[in-house]
């Protein structure tokens, strides 16, 4: 129901503002003046090189939104991916673009809770789900990729967090815009990864880049206004306005980044150094 609130109000909606991948996710801005579809296309790219992905490997895609990342993967890649949602909207669009792009031999997509799932992947990718799993199920959370991730598979967690200490949710995000939702400090993470048994590998940082993205969605979502009322009211759209903008802002000059955390049960599953990633 928390996902439904958000994601399953209107496809229109979001089409309005998002790049024509329909990430709705933190963009990967090499330069600020980056447009919102490079800056998303550099992100995907980014998380590939990470995932150091080899042929004919299986990979999960945790809360897979529209389906973008996961059809990239399997394009680029020739990887075998399963997407999962709880989000009805996001699944019938998700299957309609992998059979539009004959890519039903590839990529898969269902209705499924991460718990529910028993299979093993080599790869474990999740990008901008880790927000909606909530403090009180992180052990479930990374006890189940353990479980799912094969004994040398990598897995690469894409999270808002927090660089300050644990704090309550923000009310007002969690009232209107975001219920269950909870960006974490990264004291609240390590301790259910390391009980895991996965180890970190690796942790980036990113800072800013959502800033700028969230600057991006609410320039064009305030040039749609006439759109955006023919959907919806008023006050619909001044709570997405403050939404967007206040988010923006929190980015830019408070606690909030974004965290990608590689993980693995192996020390020896990726390179000894970030050349991979950046060559």
């Amino acid at each position: 129901s928390n996902v439904a609130h958000h994601y399953d109000i209107s496809e229109k909606l979001y089409d309005l503002f998002l790049d024509e991948k329909r990430q709705y996710s933190c963009a990967y801005f090499k330069n600020e003046k980056d447009s919102l579809e490079t800056a998303q296309n550099n992100k995907i790219e980014h998380i590939i090189k990470k995932l150091n992905l080899k042929p004919n490997q299986k990979v999960l895609d945790i809360g897979s939104g529209w389906g973008t990342l996961a059809i990239e993967i399997a394009k680029k890649t020739q990887c075998e991916v399963l997407g999962i949602t709880l989000s009805e909207n996001q699944l019938e669009y998700s299957l309609k673009k992998v059979k539009e792009l004959n890519l039903e031999n590839q990529v898969n997509f269902k209705l499924i809770d991460y718990r529910e799932l028993e299979e093993k992947f080599d790869r474990i990718v999740s990008v901008g789900m880790f927000e909606h799993v909530g403090r009180k199920f992180y052990k479930t959370y990374f006890n189940q990729v353990f479980k799912l991730l094969k004994d040398d598979g990598v897995a690469l967690i894409h999270t808002i967090g927090s660089v300050l200490p644990p704090r309550d949710p923000q009310p007002w995000i969690t009232k209107y815009i975001f219920p269950g939702g909870y960006t974490p400090s990264l004291s609240e993470v390590a301790g259910p990864i390391e009980k895991s048994g996965l180890a970190i590998n690796d942790i980036e940082v990113l800072r800013m880049h959502y800033s700028h993205t969230l600057r991006n969605w609410k320039e064009r979502f305030l040039g749609k206004k006439e759109e955006v009322l023919n959907m919806f009211d008023e006050k619909f759209f001044r709570m997405w306005e403050f939404y967007l903008a206040s988010c923006e802002m929190a980015f830019k000059w408070s606690d909030q980044v974004v965290f990608q955390f590689q993980l693995s049960k192996k020390l020896t599953s990726t390179p000894n150094t970030r050349d991979y990633i950046y060559l």
